[in-house]
Parts: structure tokens; sequence; C-alpha cells
């Protein structure tokens, strides 16, 4: 709604520019020209957010209730929770991973899919047309080498299945972007020759339930959660373009897959996420759902994962995490934590991450039109007085004023 005041105050103040040369003139038909043709295509954005996005979104508003919550006592069953879950309002598919070439250049790699319904599929218009889910896709490459990084969007809304996700076997797309799991390989496709990958995963421990009795809770309230899981550890292997070569790589991943239907409450801004894999065959996951005060939310967690594939629970009074140090963004100017030591203590724990490369920020202006920082890390510590290293990737949202948590 705020985006539609801003159009219209801009189509107004054009109309009165138009009014104001007109008086001035025939030496200014050069300048009224100009207004005109402004105005045109500022009212024609009015018009396309209007009914693209403007009511869309107030219907959506309408059938919140409609939406089935994440509630305790979910059962996952696999392969089929792979595959979409219409019912619920909110899911995402979200790989990452680090990979090596043959002569040992390193990579990190994100790759997100999003799906956001706007109404329930109970009362969802049978037209292909019809406007009822927005899909977005989310990749970036980082190259270790060159200290560089680089990242790509999608949007659409899914009409005439130029996006979609599907419910009986798990694919999910949008134009040319793909996930789809063939027999126990997960299969990615995105990018072109310049920035891409075409890469195949395979999960080399089973999947890992987060939260207690199938939720994952984020603020204080029934439905206040999510139903998520991660495949903590995948083999991958495949082909890497950059910048217009061909690399044949391989190296580790993982993959979460979450979905739910409520927002955060109003009293949180973000969330600062962490996932960590060790040579030692240990996997960690934190998330800290930050307050307006900058105070963690009392239901952050995390998850320890063994070597043989056991997992624990971590409440937030268990674990903690300490900011070394930030970095600001010349882009837009967000200054967001860069440098993390998570310590563990029942677990004798202590690890320093450290970004791979400073600048790892999405500025997604053309999909979920937020500020977001998801980056790979490089990982050193020690577990039970062990020496350990390791990769990881951290996701930090909400340092921007504009974040929306509602995609």
């Amino acid at each position: 709604m705020r985006l539609l005041l801003k159009v219209m105050s801009s189509f107004s103040l054009c109309c009165l520019l138009l009014a104001a040369c007109c008086s001035l003139g025939k030496r200014k038909k050069f300048l009224l020209q100009e207004l005109r043709g402004q105005c045109k295509i500022v009212f024609l954005l009015t018009i396309l957010l209007l009914v693209f996005v403007i009511i869309p979104l107030a219907q959506s508003q309408e059938h919140e209730h409609a939406f089935r919550r994440a509630l305790p006592g979910y059962v996952f069953r696999f392969p089929a929770d792979h595959a979409a879950h219409p019912e619920f309002r909110t899911e995402w598919w979200y790989y990452t991973g680090h990979l090596s070439t043959v002569k040992g250049r390193n990579f990190g790699f994100q790759l997100t899919f999003f799906r956001h319904a706007l109404r329930p599929a109970s009362i969802q218009s049978q037209s292909r047309w019809a406007l009822h889910t927005l899909y977005f896709a989310h990749f970036a490459i980082t190259d270790e080498k060159e200290d560089n990084y680089r990242f790509q969007e999608k949007v659409s809304r899914g009409a005439l299945d130029v996006a979609g996700a599907d419910l009986s076997v798990y694919r999910s797309w949008v134009d040319d972007w793909e996930v789809s799991l063939q027999g126990n390989e997960h299969k990615l496709k995105a990018g072109k020759e310049d920035m891409g990958i075409d890469l195949a995963l395979v999960p080399i421990k089973s999947p890992v339930i987060h939260g207690e009795n199938g939720v994952s809770q984020k603020a204080v309230g029934e439905g206040y959660a999510s139903h998520y899981y991660s495949l903590t550890r995948m083999q991958a292997q495949g082909k890497l373009y950059w910048q217009g070569r061909s690399y044949e790589v391989e190296g580790l991943a993982w993959m979460d897959h979450e979905f739910g239907s409520n927002q955060l409450r109003d009293y949180q801004v973000g969330w600062d996420w962490f996932s960590v894999q060790l040579h030692n065959q240990i996997e960690l996951m934190f998330y800290i759902i930050r307050h307006k005060d900058g105070k963690p939310d009392p239901t952050s967690s995390g998850t320890f994962v063994y070597p043989d594939g056991r997992t624990e629970h971590l409440p937030l009074e268990t674990f903690g995490i300490e900011v070394l140090g930030f970095w600001k963004s010349q882009k837009s100017d967000i200054t967001y934590p860069s440098g993390w030591l998570i310590r563990v203590p029942s677990k004798q724990l202590d690890l320093r991450l450290m970004p791979t490369v400073k600048d790892q920020e999405l500025t997604t202006r053309k999909s979920t039109l937020v500020n977001y920082w998801e980056g790979s890390v490089r990982v050193k510590g020690k577990v039970e007085g062990k020496d350990v290293e390791g990769r990881g990737y951290v996701e930090l949202t909400g340092y921007d004023a504009q974040f929306r948590p509602d995609i």
C-alpha cells in the first residue's frame, strides 16, 4: 500500500508540474512533452500495481485465516513432503553449497524457490490465467578466488505453467530455473553460460526435522511456527558456468524446506540463520529471531546433527552467538554483522565463522523487494577439545528498514 501511495503521489506531482508548464508558453514545449511522457509511465505503473499487486494482496489478507497453520503433531513423510503444500500460505526450497573445480578453485552457490499463495487452494480459480500464487527464485554464486559475488532473481505469477510447484512429485520452477527429484538425486538448474549451475545432489544423511513435535516455533503463540526440515549433507557434482567458462565441480550442499502460514509477530524484525558442515561429519543449524529492541526471541533454537545422523534440539539457553564485526554495503547503505563466534558449552563447541567474501548482499528489486545478506563462510574452532574446520552459510534479514517478513 505504501508503494501505491508513492506512485500516486508521483502521478499527482507530474500533473501539477504539467499544469505549471502550460503557463510558460511555447518556449517550454519540449518540457511539456517530457512531462507528458513521464506522466503516462507513472499512470500505467499505477494501474499495473492496482490490478496485479494491490488488489490481489488485499484479497489475500481477507483469506489469511483460511490457510492451514503449522501445529504440533505433524508427521513428515518422505519423499512426499519434498513436494509442495498448497494448504499452507508460504513455502520455500533452499539450497546452498560449496563447490571445487579439478584445480581447486572454490565457489559457493545459493538457489532458492519461494511460493506465496494469495488465496487458499480451495477457493482458487481454475483459469490458467488466474492470479492466486506468486513464485520467486533467487540464485547467487560466490567466487572466492576473485573475491566476487553475483546474484540473479526471477518472479512469476505462475500463469500458463511458466512457474509452479508440483503437488505429487518434487518439482519447483520459475521459467527455465528448476529443482526436481529424480530417483535419489536432486537436480538443480539455474542461470546461463555467464553464471549458471547444472548439478546433481545426493543426500548422505536422512532428513533432519528441526524443532520439537514436528514444528519449528518462530514466536510465542499457536501457529506462529513452520514445518521445517533439512538435508544437512549432500554430495554435489555437475557443472558450474562462470564468466563464459564451464567448470566440472564437486562438493557438499545443504537443502532446507520450510512451509507455514503465519507471519512474524509485529515486534519481530528479522532473523540470523546459520548452517555449518564440519569435516568431522557434524552439522549444525541455528536461527536467532530478533525483536525490535535487538533481543533474541525465546523461541530461537538450533539443531546438532551427529555423524551417524542422530539429532539433538538446542533451545536458546543452550548456545550463544557473538558478533565479531560489521560490514556496510555500498549498494544499500545497510550495515550487517560480519563474523561470528558460536558456542555450545555442553558440546565444548567454539566455532568462528568468517565470510569468504564480504559483499554477498542480495538487493532483490525485481522479486521480493528486500535487501538481505546471504553468503558462504569458513568455519574453524573446536568441538570436545579437538580442532575442527568446515564450511557454512549465513542468512541475515531485517537489517533493511523496508524488510517485509511476509515474504
